[in-house]
């Protein structure tokens, strides 16, 4: 399946994974919508020969968001869900820069728009990883601004709306 909107998307995900409570962390939600993204991604990168280690590594860094956040929610305590979301912070900034090391073959509008979704995720992750350990995350000069306190019909921030419902693929 092409995968052309956030939404749609939605709709296909197993009721057995939406039904979790998992399902309910919105970082958990967009890092699963990125690994179906990262599919078609990474099968454009390992068909050039120039970047089949790349794709192997930007797969393995954006499986471990959406794994490392359900496997973190599913702990006991704030300090251990805290540890396991900052291994999730860790690998949507991992790939987040093989992105940007893949646009020459994936074309700028896709790994823009992937980098983008990295960057929603990156941001959300650290509001949940101070919430659980009860203290800030100290990020110098980080540039991650809250997403609009208007929300849309589907229930999304309103200035995520283009991110999650324009959503380019690579040509193959």
């Amino acid at each position: 399946m092409t995968i052309t909107d956030f939404g749609t998307w939605q709709d296909n995900v197993p009721a057995e994974i939406k039904n979790d409570a998992v399902w309910k962390v919105t970082a958990y939600r967009l890092a699963l919508f990125l690994a179906d993204l990262a599919w078609q991604d990474v099968t454009k990168l390992l068909n050039d020969h120039r970047t089949p280690s790349l794709s192997d590594q930007l797969y393995r860094a954006v499986g471990s968001i959406g794994a490392n956040i359900s496997e973190g929610y599913s702990r006991g305590t704030g300090k251990d869900r805290a540890r396991f979301y900052a291994y999730a912070l860790g690998s949507a900034r991992e790939a987040r820069g093989w992105y940007f090391e893949g646009r020459h073959v994936l074309d700028d509008v896709v790994a823009q728009h992937r980098i983008q979704l990295c960057t929603e995720i990156i941001r959300l992750l650290l509001t949940m990883i101070p919430d659980q350990r009860s203290y800030a995350v100290r990020e110098e000069g980080a540039a991650y601004v809250p997403a609009l306190n208007k929300i849309n019909a589907d229930g999304e921030p309103e200035d995520m709306s283009d991110l999650l419902h324009n959503v380019p693929v690579p040509e193959h």
